[in-house]
């Protein structure tokens, strides 16, 4: 049973009930008030036995609201700014405004139970109160509702206060802070003028993180998984990454990087990392750094899906993986998609066990003032959406900082859930270091210019406790100098930069792709018996259950049309997935509605009608098969889409599927494709394997979900970055999905797939198109005879059907029709075979999206020796018409446009 503790302000009601609550059972109320509560009935029964009451009895319950609000209200009152007065805040935490007076400050409280210290006079409590909750260490907790969880930190910040390090660890913390200082001091010193977007100020950090993994080892964890901004990145890569200086001293040279021409890198303080360190105590701890660009938080749900991936298929244990976001005060406070990937905490498709958010609060902005950078009292009130606890404390203080982040590292991994370390610091020069900040906050940096850095105040403190002389602390800066002169020395003579894959080792035996690649595709056939073995099992749900009528009949409708030899577009994709499962091949899928699929297709998750119970036949193919995942998302689409990208990352040999309820929600990560899904590869050297499903087609349903938006995509295709395609057939589809798995290397796939042909009668294919062949890039009008063509018309996805439709129904034979299955890369060479072929007069493209979207430009840019005519609805501002009667005029005009070629020989 939880037991009862106080939450708010004590009031007669609450003490009244915790009161029952201990008559009943004294073990259903926390420790503290257990021992008020035995004070209480002694002084009751010593009052009925004809003694006095004692004359502060009232006031214990005064004391009690005293001791509340400090824990609700303390770390109001704080020494956590290093640079700045604290604003003010009322009423204060004075005496007086608990109904208390100077006179109680000797009188012993029976409420000092309630803090661990037992009966205290006044003044003792309040100095408890004021060491745990009002010096370099201000804790919001109180707003958690589980008893257990608030039990445990009144036990482990009110009992245990301020730990104290022997020598030894107060040298250690030192020489970090050292590394920090003197590795920036460094660079500023070398590369003069150069954006390195340091720490200083902030140099607790490094310390901060050293901690963390040891603490962190100790406690379990085997692997941690970070993501932060520019701003450290650099020092946090040599002095926790352990990446060579020489490495970085080398991209500051500008040197180009030692890879193939094609490649462009990023930016040195963009880059990703992997290492494996040894802790103190020889346990060997893996640590990734995920590469990110300059959107501050776009990182965030990346690192959330390669945490869960090594969770899912490696690890096992939350215990054993722990991410870690360092965030920035301006950036926590302002990016939406923090908020998105704080409610994927504890959802079960994206728990990860728990993340530790580091704040490295500098107080500015890019060089707003944080008055202007929040509405909010704290950078981290979004952690109160979960009920998360939060820290704020000196980054001047680093023994404070430290014991903050070990609490915060217990917290985790007792609880596993997320907390935040809101480490109040500031920056030394401006955004970068040739930026002048006393533009906009002249008095601050004035301050901040005349402010010892924390690696000196800390010398400063150990050097008046005996811990260090200040030339042992000098001998230590010489031999890290010395380290770094010989490291710049290697760097000068090197000639190519070093290009870094993250995450190489979980790639090992992947190749990068060439142009020759996709010349064609692979064999991705499956035997049509085993089709058969697999369609029967995924269309038959277990008997003995209640299932919705309708349901019932999808799954009889399935198994039919695996009988009958004619799928569907569901039952096609259903038996791409069972295929990849039963060959070993993880699949994993999420997105908004993908469990039964938005159009009501795919119902990879049956639940009964009477108890809910969940049926996935997916995962009732055999023993030996690999797991199916699929999780309906909440509604987002950046958090989303960047998790799934992570989770590819770290899933090279599984299926990971974005799914998109209708094609244009991708725009609401429009972040993700732009840096990391189209860019990654070029950037970081780091392949993923990530399918964006993206339902596409113009039906009359207004500007919002017609269109995918294929010409962003297109736009940026470059260097065989990604594939774009626009499949029109189950089978192509089947292959489609099936190819991604076939090859020695991974690519993003862009599928803008249907909704009109998930039902339509023509769009079904039979097993044997699944049993034998390939995905098809380019595919031939199955109709058209090459003497009676004179028009060739090529298309794309589901206007092909009803251009086929029109011209059966005007009786032209002299068009062909020809889809191009697959855009990116263009299949040129298949494109120019039937060219060839028909021998037209007229070669048309043809498509039903307006002519400023769509594929109609860069099908016109890259194929300039064929001479295409557009065909294509008017350009527009919007992505479709928005009147059903409008999109049919428009429709009907479009194969006016097309058909006015074949009315010479029109029946």
């Amino acid at each position: 049973m939880d037991k009862v503790t106080y939450v708010g302000n004590a009031d007669v009601n609450a003490i009244e009930h915790l009161y029952q609550s201990y008559t009943k059972d004294p073990e259903s109320v926390d420790i503290g008030w257990q021992k008020f509560f035995e004070g209480f009935d002694f002084a009751r029964t010593n009052y009925e036995d004809g003694g006095e009451i004692p004359e502060n009895f009232q006031k214990e319950f005064k004391v009690i609201n005293l001791i509340n609000g400090y824990r609700t209200r303390g770390h109001l009152f704080t020494k956590t700014n290093p640079v700045r007065e604290r604003r003010k805040y009322e009423p204060t935490l004075a005496i007086e405004n608990f109904g208390l007076e100077a006179s109680d400050m000797e009188t012993v409280f029976q409420a000092g139970d309630q803090i661990g210290i037992g009966p205290a006079t006044l003044e003792t409590i309040i100095g408890h109160l004021q060491e745990t909750y009002c010096q370099s260490i201000g804790i919001e907790y109180m707003f958690m509702r589980e008893p257990d969880r608030l039990n445990w930190f009144h036990d482990k910040i009110e009992l245990k206060n301020r730990p104290k390090f022997d020598a030894e660890r107060k040298i250690h913390v030192y020489k970090k802070l050292l590394q920090a200082s003197s590795f920036e001091a460094f660079l500023g010193k070398k590369y003069v003028g150069q954006k390195r977007f340091s720490i200083e100020g902030g140099e607790s950090l490094i310390p901060a993180l050293d901690a963390l993994v040891e603490k962190g080892a100790d406690l379990g964890v085997e692997y941690f998984v970070m993501g932060m901004a520019h701003r450290g990145r650099l020092n946090t890569l040599t002095n926790i990454f352990q990446k060579r200086p020489q490495d970085i001293f080398s991209e500051f040279e500008g040197k180009e990087f030692d890879a193939d021409s094609s490649f462009d890198g990023d930016v040195k303080y963009h880059q990703g990392y992997t290492s494996s360190i040894k802790t103190k105590e020889g346990k060997e701890i893996g640590l990734t750094l995920s590469p990110n660009p300059s959107h501050l938080e776009a990182v965030d749900p990346v690192v959330q899906g390669i945490a869960r991936a090594k969770l899912d298929h490696h690890l096992k244990d939350e215990n054993k993986i722990c991410p870690v976001m360092i965030h920035g005060d301006a950036a926590v406070a302002g990016q939406g998609v923090v908020y998105e990937v704080i409610q994927m905490a504890l959802l079960d498709g994206y728990r990860a066990g728990g993340t530790i958010h580091i704040v490295v609060n500098n107080q500015v902005g890019f060089t707003t003032n944080f008055y202007d950078a929040r509405s909010s009292t704290y950078c981290t009130d979004v952690a109160k959406t979960t009920l998360s606890p939060v820290f704020h404390v000196n980054g001047d203080d680093v023994e404070a900082v430290i014991q903050t982040i070990e609490i915060a590292m217990e917290y985790r991994q007792k609880f596993h859930r997320d907390v935040f370390i809101d480490l109040l610091c500031y920056r030394k020069y401006g955004h970068n270091e040739g930026d002048e900040p006393k533009f906009t906050q002249p008095n601050l940096y004035n301050i901040i210019a005349k402010h010892p850095n924390p690696k000196d105040i800390y010398l400063k403190q150990i050097a008046a406790e005996g811990a260090i002389s200040n030339d042992g602390a000098k001998k230590l800066e010489d031999e890290y100098n010395d380290y770094l002169e010989n490291e710049f020395e290697i760097a000068h003579k090197k000639e190519k930069a070093v290009v870094w894959n993250f995450l190489s080792k979980t790639w090992e035996g992947f190749r990068s792709s060439k142009p020759e690649d996709f010349e064609s595709s692979p064999e991705t056939g499956i035997k049509k018996e085993k089709l058969v073995e697999l369609g029967r099992k995924l269309a038959t749900l277990p008997e003995g259950k209640k299932y919705f009528r309708k349901i019932q009949k999808i799954f009889d409708d399935r198994l039919a049309a695996i009988e009958n030899d004619n799928l569907d577009w569901g039952t096609a994709e259903m038996l791409a997935y069972a295929t990849l499962l039963d060959e070993g091949v993880p699949v994993r899928i999420s997105g908004q509605d993908v469990e039964r699929g938005t159009f009501s297709h795919r119902h990879a998750v049956v639940k009964t009608e009477d108890n809910e119970e969940e049926i996935e036949t997916l995962n009732m193919l055999s023993d030996n098969q690999a797991p199916f995942t699929i999780y309906n998302s909440l509604l987002s689409e950046y958090a989303v889409l960047g998790f799934e990208y992570g989770y590819s990352l770290a899933t090279p040999k599984g299926l990971t599927i974005w799914e998109a309820q209708f094609g244009d929600f991708f725009n609401g990560a429009q972040i993700i494709v732009d840096q990391f899904i189209t860019a990654g590869e070029d950037k970081w050297s780091t392949q993923s394997g990530l399918v964006m499903l993206l339902p596409h087609g113009y039906e009359g349903q207004g500007a919002e979900h017609s269109s995918g938006r294929i010409e962003r995509f297109l736009q940026q295709c470059a260097d065989e970055n990604i594939q774009v395609v626009n499949t029109s057939t189950p089978a192509n589809h089947f292959h489609l999905l099936r190819r991604q798995l076939a090859r020695p290397f991974r690519k993003p796939l862009v599928v803008f797939s249907p909704k009109m042909l998930l039902r339509y009668p023509a769009a079904t294919s039979s097993l044997e198109e699944m049993a034998s062949g390939t995905f098809h890039e380019v595919l031939d009008d199955p109709t058209a005879k090459a003497g009676q063509v004179d028009t060739l018309i090529f298309c794309s996805g589901k206007f092909y059907y009803e251009l086929k439709e029109k011209a059966a129904e005007m009786g032209v034979e002299n068009l062909a029709f020809v889809r191009v299955e697959q855009l990116y890369p263009l299949p040129q060479k298949q494109i120019d075979a039937i060219v060839a072929k028909y021998n037209a007069k007229n070669i048309l493209w043809a498509q039903e999206e307006p002519e400023n979207m769509g594929a109609w430009t860069y099908i016109a840019m890259n194929l300039r020796h064929i001479p295409f005519t557009g065909i294509t609805r008017p350009a527009s501002a919007a992505a479709a018409e928005g009147a059903k009667k409008l999109h049919e005029r428009r429709l009907k005009q479009l194969f006016t446009d097309v058909f006015q070629y074949a009315s010479v020989t029109a029946k």
